[in-house]
């Protein structure tokens, strides 16, 4: 009876206390289980300094030390960038920073003769501030991230003031989507009577397919620069494995990455019968900047066959090429195109979609509950973006960490069905070796703590996935 009774002043204060309370528990478990599952990670990387014997043929020596070089950086990197995170977050709440910048945005709308039944307008204002403060106190984490870590392990290929126009390109950019889309759904919310609900998601889900519809024709070339893919053998076998798996393919693209990184990728976009294939130029040898970069550096023309060149200069290319040779790159595409063929897009539409539902139901059911606006200062009012956030942003946070587990889980599921595809494709071999090529072009770690992988890979760890593809492999 002690030990119940000394909980019942907790359980008497007011429901406000008890949210907010929970809210800021909630928070630090979570950082503290993050912190707890990078710890027994990084106590990989301290202590696997030889590469494993089952990796030596994977793997060599050298690029092992650098990849566990390069994530200790980064898990020291991110400890202190969570800590600054958590710590900043829950003194913004405590000492009621919310709050205080809703009413310095009513002020900002009082100065230019909007009054407080301009909710919408003191939103958007209110908005615009709070993304301006992440973008500032995000800063200098980003520049430390860019032109320290990254630049030491050479992945880092921005000048500053490259790097200062792209952030305020990204950030105009993002206000010129964020604004208009935030003020219509906030009308939306407001006229939409018992089942604005059913509005709400209905406008964010025609937002989110015209977002990804235009994404990469209008919003990425202005920061990345898109070309055709040239005519000649890989074009024409990229479109030959398309047509066999009955891809609607119409347009394949090359993007600069290389002018901001030197890390690879690969995707596609697109609904219905209008397709596209976009290949990093650091995915491809023949258009990596590093491989000309080589070649130069030892007075050699930039060539894609080799031919002529010396042994020691064959050998320093070899050892430091970068991207896929064309059957490794059609592998890694046929990859991806199974992600298409299996319906994973589809299905990963389908299940964000339902998530966003019922999210919104759940905010229909919350948003008249005085307590939770009281429980972040709002006494007197309850301004409907205010209650977007913190039913989104703190109420749901279990709801959501368990959900990412789940997507993670079901992630990894995707990725091993992809891999199988590649393989009916006849393209096992040539996609194990990529994912070797892959792996050491983005200095990955091969070795895993089964707690944090399981917890935070989307894709599943280098070596299972070497050894499912392994047992087929073709000659």
């Amino acid at each position: 009876m002690g030990m119940w009774a000394s909980l019942d002043p907790m359980w008497e204060m007011p429901a406000e206390k008890r949210i907010f309370g929970a809210v800021l528990l909630f928070s630090w478990t979570v950082y503290l289980w993050e912190t707890f599952l990078a710890q027994r990670q990084r106590r990989i990387y301290k202590t696997t300094t030889h590469v494993p014997m089952e990796l030596g043929q994977i793997i060599d020596s050298e690029t092992f030390e650098k990849s566990r070089l390069y994530q200790l950086d980064k898990s020291t990197f991110s400890f202190w960038s969570g800590l600054y995170s958590e710590i900043e977050g829950t003194l913004i709440l405590l000492f009621g920073g919310i709050p205080y910048l809703w009413r310095l945005s009513g002020r900002f709308c009082g100065y230019a003769g909007f009054g407080p039944e301009y909710e919408i307008t003191q939103s958007l204002v209110f908005l615009l501030m709070a993304t301006l403060f992440s973008a500032l106190t995000g800063l200098p984490w980003s520049l430390y991230n860019t032109f320290v870590i990254e630049e030491k392990h050479g992945f880092n290929q921005q000048t500053l003031g490259f790097f200062m126009k792209d952030a305020i390109k990204k950030f105009i950019v993002t206000q010129c989507i964020l604004l208009p889309v935030s003020s219509l759904l906030l009308y939306i919310i407001k006229i939409g009577g018992d089942y604005f609900f059913i509005y709400a998601w209905l406008f964010t889900l025609a937002v989110s397919l015209v977002l990804v519809t235009i994404y990469a024709d209008y919003i990425a070339p202005l920061f990345d620069k898109f070309t055709p893919l040239p005519e000649g053998k890989l074009k024409q076998e990229i479109e030959i494995m398309a047509k066999s798996i009955d891809f609607p393919l119409t347009k394949v693209y090359v993007v600069e990455g290389s002018k901001r990184s030197s890390h690879s990728n690969a995707y596609f976009y697109g609904f219905f019968k209008n397709k596209r294939i976009v290949l990093f130029d650091t995915l491809l040898e023949e258009y990596s900047v590093l491989n000309k970069d080589i070649r130069e550096e030892s007075g050699m023309e930039p060539r894609n066959d080799g031919e002529g060149d010396s042994e020691e200069i064959k050998a320093k290319v070899k050892n430091k090429k970068q991207g896929c040779n064309n059957e490794e790159v059609l592998a890694v595409l046929g990859h991806e195109l199974g992600h298409w063929k299996l319906g994973h897009t589809v299905k990963n539409i389908i299940i964000s979609q339902m998530n966003s539902f019922l999210c919104f139901f759940l905010f229909a059911a919350l948003i008249g509950r005085k307590e939770l606006f009281a429980a972040f200062g709002f006494f007197d009012s309850q301004p409907t973006l205010i209650g977007l956030l913190i039913i989104f942003q703190f109420i749901f946070s279990p709801y959501n960490e368990v959900l990412s587990f789940c997507l993670t889980v079901l992630s990894r599921r995707f990725e091993f069905q992809a891999d199988a595809f590649a393989k009916k494709l006849g393209k096992a071999k040539d996609l194990y070796s990529a994912l070797i090529k892959l792996n050491k072009d983005n200095l990955g770690f091969p070795v895993s703590d089964w707690l944090f992988s399981m917890w935070h890979y989307s894709h599943p760890p280098l070596i299972e996935r070497l050894q499912a593809l392994k047992n087929s492999k073709q000659d």
